[in-house]
């Protein structure tokens, strides 16, 4: 319902929709949404674009476009109406780089595949299905370890050179614990953000509960980039999404009121 009455209320009369009202001067539409991500997730920065597929789109354009990004055969998903991450990566120029197979990749898979254009370390959560059984993967913490291992001997090699950058494409993108679904739970972006990935989007819509969108969240540095980037203005969200993605992240500062006031998670 407080995302009904911000879009009616946006909908009906002027909004400070780029506008800072108290420097009183030009601002920007990404404030609006980006300091309750910021709160809730941990995150340094955030951007909101129109879903969670123009937001995979936008990092590899940014960060590995004509470069190589390693990902699992494992986590090669199909998302709702047939979007496939090989085709979001082939659209964004991506090198997309397979290691593994279906049911075990080990971190080792993804060190072999190590070579100087290698660009991103892309970890795709599972959000609609499972592999049980005879299955193995690398977490994030391990990704970010052999980051942080081969950004080290770059260095030494090219001072100031490209880094190899861990990003997770988290999906349907849970805010809080949903301990009530036991072991099937969705891990929460600041659990991935605190494991050491440097971006992590996901969407506003599904889990979160919100309107359609799609969220970016990480170290500044990195989402500094993408908001210059000539994508973010195609993709960006209007003032009537961003009023319903911003009251309904507000619910999320009380737990409580967020479990019993936004439909998804009182469901």
């Amino acid at each position: 319902e407080s995302a009904v009455r911000a879009v009616d209320e946006a909908a009906r009369g002027y909004s400070t929709l780029e506008y800072d009202v108290d420097a009183m001067e030009r601002g920007s539409r990404h404030a609006h949404c980006e300091q309750l991500v910021c709160a809730l997730t941990g995150a340094e920065a955030a951007l909101a674009v129109n879903n969670n597929a123009a937001a995979v789109m936008m990092v590899l354009s940014e960060f590995a476009a004509g470069r190589e990004a390693i990902v699992s055969r494992g986590e090669l998903v199909e998302i709702g109406g047939s979007f496939r991450i090989p085709d979001i990566m082939a659209l964004s120029r991506a090198a997309m780089v397979e290691v593994g197979t279906t049911n075990k990749t080990r971190l080792a898979d993804y060190e072999r595949a190590l070579t100087p254009d290698t660009a991103l370390l892309l970890k795709v959560h599972p959000s609609n299905y499972r592999l049980i059984g005879f299955t193995e993967s690398a977490s994030a913490q391990e990704l970010r370890a052999l980051a942080d291992q081969e950004n080290a001997r770059r260095a030494q090699e090219v001072p100031a050179g490209p880094e190899v950058l861990v990003y997770e494409d988290q999906g349907s993108g849970a805010l809080i614990r949903l301990d009530c679904f036991g072991s099937y739970a969705e891990p929460t972006v600041a659990e991935s953000l605190r494991a050491g990935c440097d971006v992590v989007s996901f969407s506003g819509d599904k889990l979160l509960g919100g309107p359609q969108a799609g969220i970016i969240a990480g170290a500044k540095r990195h989402i500094d980039r993408l908001k210059e980037h000539p994508l973010a203005r195609a993709l960006r969200l209007d003032k009537l999404t961003l009023a319903a993605l911003e009251a309904t992240l507000r619910l999320y500062l009380d737990e409580e009121r967020a479990l019993a006031e936004i439909p998804t998670l009182a469901m």
